[in-house]
């Protein structure tokens, strides 16, 4: 039968067909291909996924209309994982998600309150009854937000006092950016506690650009904020993380490590530069981001079921 639905785990080489499906759901949901081979790349090299027990890809008719991977790396009871598929698919989508919390009860074994948690657009292409009706629930919902920038993006003034280093070339100036990350982002939801090793091969998984990372201070306070960018997304810059000590807060250091992250992306000829915010952090990040020219770009929300 041509609709013939038929499962196999992923590997390496189905980077590109996974990318392919990706940035096909990518636009119908937000409007235009955003997926990168890198990051396709880099999920099926994850050194925490077995691929032969932990991802998933749907065929029907010999086409790829489904992709599902699941990974525990943030400690004992949280599964993480990524489920896309094509609309009319129905049947892929169920199978995948069965499988998926097959082995996210096998990953969770043993943790008290253990559970999946799954990120999808707002206007998922799957359908909007399935999670609810196997017992997914809401719990967070974030905003992928942009701003177009362009060369005469000047370098913004610092506030009084505050002077500003990269990290690039120096294991000390790494290890503090580490700190910092952790400090400023400890009582974010979903922040994952990690020590330095860890944390490192997490964020330097697609080979980090250090010169694209810098550290705040101010003389009274020491180190006070950081701010940690990407260029390796082929549609845009990205702010990955921002963050600044509470005691800092308020004298204007995140509105210049933003301005800074634009300027310093406009410089090398990007001109979008986007990130991701939780539309319910407790920091004023939303409005910060909205105050600075930076509007949504389309919308995620979080489920999860409880293993």
């Amino acid at each position: 039968m041509s609709d013939l639905l038929t499962m196999r785990p992923a590997g390496p080489s189905d980077a590109e067909d996974i990318c392919g499906l990706l940035n096909a759901v990518d636009l119908i949901e937000i409007g235009r291909p955003e997926t990168d081979l890198a990051a396709v790349e880099a999920d099926l090299n994850h050194p925490d996924v077995d691929l032969a027990r932990d991802s998933w890809l749907a065929f029907e008719g010999g086409r790829l209309v489904a992709y599902a991977l699941v990974w525990a790396d943030s400690g004992p009871g949280r599964v993480d994982s990524e489920h896309y598929v094509l609309p009319g698919h129905r049947a892929a989508a169920v199978r995948l998600l069965e499988l998926m919390e097959v082995r996210a009860r096998e990953l969770a074994a043993g943790a008290p309150d253990a559970f999946l948690r799954i990120q999808l657009n707002v206007a998922p292409t799957l359908d909007a009854d399935l999670l609810p009706g196997r017992g997914y629930r809401t719990v967070r919902r974030y905003h992928v937000m942009t701003r177009a920038v362009d060369r005469a993006e000047l370098p913004p003034a610092p506030p009084v006092g505050l002077t500003l280093r990269p990290c690039d070339g120096d294991e000390a100036e790494r290890r503090r950016a580490h700190a910092l990350i952790e400090e400023t982002f400890a009582e974010h939801f979903g922040h994952v506690d990690r020590p330095y090793e860890p944390w490192l091969d997490h964020i330097d998984g697609r080979g980090l650009d250090w010169s694209l990372v810098w550290i705040a201070s101010l003389p009274e306070l020491g180190d006070v904020g950081v701010l940690l960018t990407r260029d390796d997304r082929t549609s845009m810059g990205w702010v990955s993380h921002l963050g600044v000590r509470r005691e800092a807060r308020g004298r204007g250091v995140g509105g210049f490590l933003l301005r800074h992250g634009f300027a310093a992306h406009a410089a090398r000829g990007r001109s979008t530069v986007g990130l991701g915010v939780d539309v319910a952090n407790e920091t004023g990040a939303l409005a910060l981001y909205e105050a600075h020219g930076m509007g949504v770009h389309y919308a995620v929300v979080t489920w999860e079921l409880a293993l």
